[in-house]
């Protein structure tokens, strides 16, 4: 196994650490909430023993030093994140791969530069091009969204998240994942991650700036999170997943809206962390897809 590396990476005056490994083609990884960079732990040596370079860093705002000094926490401000990040690893293409919260930057950031990824792999969140059609089929995701309400309003959102020693990401966490055991130093990292200035703030505010109609980020945001994708997709789903819901799936994830493929796989008896819950399936599966999609040297 290739040894872990701690990264610095400097972005218009944010500075954001990341796990690294390995050497050979890169393979971004974005992590979502209520989470940091620890999430990709299974993988980034699995991974990189592959004989890829794997980067994981962590997102705006889960480090003081990288929280935004203007509060643009917009998905299309985090996908600027993303090329800032391979040019500094001198990367002209890479995969990418996001969960959650990352998967919805990925989105963006294949949007607005599709050239640079040679293939896209998201973790439990489906495509929203077709996302009335979700609801209506799905109608039990209104119930499983309503956090998101909640979020919109900064002071309560914030109070909440850290009540009791930030019992709220637990509570999340079992109930997107009820059968995931994990362990109580899993939780403490995250805690502790939250704990750091401004993080509660900034990750709460990811919620806010995805639901301002009057805000240009926003509806920049929206219209790329819409569009049809030009990279090679694989989306993962956890069929216990309580956050997302696992049939959204069968209504928004179409063929027609992926130009260069999509493959759909769904993986029984893990939730909203499917990486963290069964990390030997989903390393195998992410390895295969981008085995599929070798970047070429040029």
């Amino acid at each position: 196994m290739s040894a872990i590396e701690i990264l610095s990476l400097e972005h218009e005056g944010m500075r954001f650490t990341a796990r690294a490994a390995g050497e050979g083609p890169l393979v971004l990884m974005l992590h979502g909430f209520p989470d940091d960079f620890h999430s990709f732990d299974a993988q980034i040596e699995a991974i990189a023993a592959q004989g890829y370079r794997v980067v994981a860093p962590m997102m705006r705002g889960y480090e003081s030093s990288s929280c935004s000094p203007r509060d643009l926490y917009h998905l299309i401000h985090l996908a600027s994140d993303v090329f800032a990040w391979m040019k500094l690893l001198k990367a002209r293409q890479c995969h990418l791969i996001g969960h959650d919260w990352g998967a919805l930057t990925a989105y963006v950031a294949v949007a607005l530069q599709p050239k640079k990824f040679v293939s896209l792999t998201t973790l439990a969140i489906p495509h929203l091009r077709r996302g009335l059609q979700g609801v209506v089929g799905v109608p039990a995701q209104l119930v499983k969204s309503a956090y998101i309400l909640l979020m919109q309003f900064q002071k309560a959102s914030e109070l909440i998240v850290e009540r009791d020693d930030y019992a709220f990401i637990e509570t999340l966490w079992r109930r997107w994942s009820p059968t995931w055991q994990f362990t109580q130093a899993d939780i403490d990292q995250v805690k502790s991650t939250f704990r750091a200035e401004g993080v509660t703030h900034a990750a709460t505010q990811y919620y806010r700036c995805l639901l301002q109609p009057l805000s240009l980020s926003t509806q920049q945001s929206w219209r790329l999170l819409t569009r049809r994708v030009s990279v090679p997709t694989l989306a993962l789903t956890g069929e216990q997943d309580g956050c997302m819901d696992s049939r959204l799936y069968d209504s928004l994830m179409r063929e027609q809206d992926f130009e260069k493929g999509l493959q759909v796989r769904k993986i029984a008896n893990v939730g909203h962390f499917l990486h963290r819950e069964a990390p030997d399936e989903v390393n195998a599966m992410i390895l295969d897809w981008l085995n599929q999609h070798p970047i070429l040297r040029s």
